[in-house]
This record gives C-alpha cells, structure tokens and sequence, in this order.
C-alpha cells in the first residue's frame, strides 16, 4: 500500500496523468506518420479566414489600437486578433473599476470625517428615526 500518495487526487478522478500526457500522443502520431503526411507538412497549411466582426467588435478594435479607424478594418480578421482586443478592453475595463472604487472609497471617508465633525452619526440618527415612530405611535394609540 502506497501511503505517500494518496489514490483519490484530482488526477486519478479526471482519468489524466500530468507528466508525459501530451509527450506520449505527440510521440506515437510521429510514429504513426505515413511519407504522404510528410509531403503534406511541407506546404503551408490553409487557415480559416476569420471572424466578421460587429460593431462592437470593430469599436474594440479600434479603441485597442488595433486599428486607426473603423473603415480600416477587413471584412473578416482573425479571431485571435479580436481575441486579443477583448482581453485588453476586458482589463481596461477592470482597471477603470478599480480606480472608480478607490475614488468611491476616498469619497465616503471624505463624507465621514466631514458628518464627524457636524457630530453626526447613524447612531444618533437611528435613535431620533425610533424617537419620531414612538411618537407616531404614540399619538395613533391616543386618537383611537
């Protein structure tokens, strides 16, 4: 019995060993290759022609840099070039969050420190809001 390591692990339930998996396939397919294949290696493979982007998508393009201008950009680009403008304007967005919520930050304790000084607080607050209900209360219980 192996007690080092364990036999239920991530790898065991996916059925995947990390060492070597894709070594071995790479390794029995070059085994496996027939002279025409060999042939076929030499010619340059044909690519998919790519995406027809939409508007939003050139709107990316452009505002990633990819691009000049709107009329510049081809019928059909790649889709790793629109990829790769989704991921920057993915991180140009999460970056500008981030600032938002520092400059949110600074302005609450902006507005706490200013209250503080007025010497308001959601205590005191609080109790005057159940203050007023009393005697709302009270006056509903006096009239009926």
């Amino acid at each position: 019995m192996n007690l080092v390591r364990p036999r239920l692990s991530v790898r065991n339930l996916l059925g995947q060993r990390i060492r070597g998996m894709c070594s071995n396939k790479l390794q029995e397919t070059k085994a496996e290759a027939s002279p025409a294949a060999s042939a076929q290696e030499s010619h340059p493979q044909l690519q998919v022609p790519g995406l027809r982007p939409s508007r939003m998508d050139k709107k990316m393009l452009v505002w990633t840099g990819r691009f000049k201008s709107v009329d510049q950009i081809p019928d059909f680009v790649s889709f790793r070039t629109i990829d790769a403008a989704r991921d920057k304007m993915r991180i140009k967005v999460a970056n500008g969050m981030i600032v938002l919520t520092l400059i949110g930050c600074v302005v609450m304790v902006i507005s706490g420190k200013r209250a503080a000084a007025r010497h308001e607080s959601l205590v005191a607050y609080n109790l005057e809001k159940k203050a007023r209900w009393r005697e709302e209360h009270e006056k509903e219980m006096k009239a009926q």
